[in-house]
């Protein structure tokens, strides 16, 4: 049930309770079970908010910051989103049907067993969401991103209705692998050669881990061949110079890379270390790591400078992190025994483990 004190004062309107949020920082509100049918609750602070089983059918939440919110069953018919950050919330079992999600932030959601029959998904992110047994019939959708989402087990896809072509990236299909209905790929804009390919791209299960290649430009000659040799051993890899786009906003262009590979392959040496840039690239997948609970950093060195500096960053990792060697990459035998061993480590755990 509900926090009575919560409840109330969450009724005092919007402003009020926004108000209480930031100056209780640390308390999670618990609303669960309350009723808040066609309750106005536009751009209201219900980051980490108990609201499971919440009655909120018709309730205006745009805007409304839910990131990392526990609604597992809650009641959100008809509710309009538009705009709204779901960042990490929890929506399993949610009713979302005919729901209003223009422009949603759907990344790393979990959305399995969610009803979102007649949602309105256009322009909404769904980036590394969990979708399985969720149901999108007659769901709208143009302009939508789906990156890294397993639609293998999401259902109702093929009766999806496009109002404008939907961004589908390749590792959405890989992760799916290649089970994602022609209807809903030709009405997302997908070429028919592509869509007749899919299955032969998709014939055996991904092998490595995708990495992004975080380096100091001045280490530019060795991250392109360690480039070149992973993508020839089939590892997917995101790899600056070669994959910004000309007009590409650069750092949030990277920071969505790094949000979507598998991994951060971090080439340190004491160029890297010296740069701001790749100090924040490190702490984009420190963040992953603490949301995701999962081991995102993978360092190797070309030369001593970690074991040696002071930079509290490049130390933590030091103390806390095996850092693969490839001091020696110019000698053949060394560099080969190196990549070895990083293919051996990169190497994806078979699903379900």
């Amino acid at each position: 049930m509900a926090n009575p004190e919560h409840l109330a004062i969450l009724k005092q309107g919007v402003r009020a309770w926004n108000s209480w949020r930031r100056e209780h920082p640390s308390i999670f509100p618990d609303l669960a079970d309350a009723d808040l049918l066609e309750a106005e609750l536009a751009e209201a602070h219900l980051f980490r908010t108990n609201l499971s089983r919440a009655e909120l059918s018709l309730a205006n939440l745009a805007g409304a910051r839910l990131q990392g919110a526990n609604l597992y069953m809650a009641r959100l018919a008809s509710a309009r989103l538009p705009l709204a950050d779901l960042e990490g919330a929890s929506l399993r079992r949610v009713n979302l049907a005919h729901g209003r999600l223009y422009k949603a932030n759907l990344e790393r959601t979990n959305l399995s067993g969610a009803d979102c029959r007649n949602a309105d998904l256009r322009r909404a992110r769904l980036v590394r969401a969990d979708v399985s047994s969720a149901r999108f019939d007659a769901a709208v959708m143009g302009w939508t991103v789906i990156a890294s989402v397993d639609l293998s087990e999401a259902l109702g896809l093929e009766t999806v209705n496009h109002a404008g072509p939907t961004y589908v990236d390749i590792e959405t299909v890989y992760r799916s692998n290649g089970r994602i209905p022609e209807a809903f790929l030709r009405g997302a804009g997908a070429p028919d050669d592509f869509i007749v390919h899919i299955q032969s791209l998709t014939g055996k299960p991904i092998e490595f881990y995708s990495c992004f290649i975080s380096h100091s430009s001045k280490d530019e000659e060795f991250a392109g061949r360690l480039y070149a040799d992973l993508q020839a051993k089939s590892v997917r890899c995101w790899f600056s110079p070669e994959h910004l786009k000309i007009g590409d906003i650069i750092r949030s262009s990277l920071d969505e890379s790094i949000r979507l590979y598998d991994k951060l392959l971090l080439i340190l040496s004491e160029n890297s270390i010296n740069s701001d840039w790749v100090e924040k690239e490190v702490e984009t997948a420190f963040e992953r790591e603490r949301q995701d609970g999962k081991t995102v950093l993978f360092p190797i060195r070309l030369d001593d400078s970690v074991m040696e500096t002071d930079k509290a960053w490049a130390a933590d990792i030091r103390r806390t992190r095996h850092i693969g060697d490839f001091r020696n990459w110019r000698e053949p035998a060394a560099y080969r025994m190196a990549i070895e061993r990083l293919l051996r480590d990169l190497k994806a755990e078979p699903a379900g483990k």
